[in-house]
């Protein structure tokens, strides 16, 4: 009965800290990238996936600085449905 009531507080507090991290990704205001602008990319953490079609799409990357701090960066690429030929 123990071992039981272990593992449900076990998974209460980690469905818990799973939401406060869904939260906290969610407040972080996602930033515009220019070409002027000089990153400070300690650490990518996750990168979007790029749309297959021949045109210039969004594509998103979050990083950490080296300072710790989490940032959302969005940029244009062109898309992977081009072919040559």
């Amino acid at each position: 009965m123990k071992a039981l009531l272990v593992l449900l507080l076990g998974g209460v507090c980690s469905a818990a800290m799973a939401d406060d991290a869904t939260r906290a990704a969610e407040q972080i205001p996602v930033e515009q990238y220019t070409y002027s602008q000089h990153l400070d990319i300690a650490k990518v953490l996750a990168m979007s996936p790029v749309a297959s079609v021949c045109e210039v799409v969004p594509a998103r990357m979050t990083y950490e600085d080296s300072q710790g701090h989490r940032h959302i960066l969005e940029y244009r690429v062109m898309g992977n449905g081009c072919s040559n030929g």
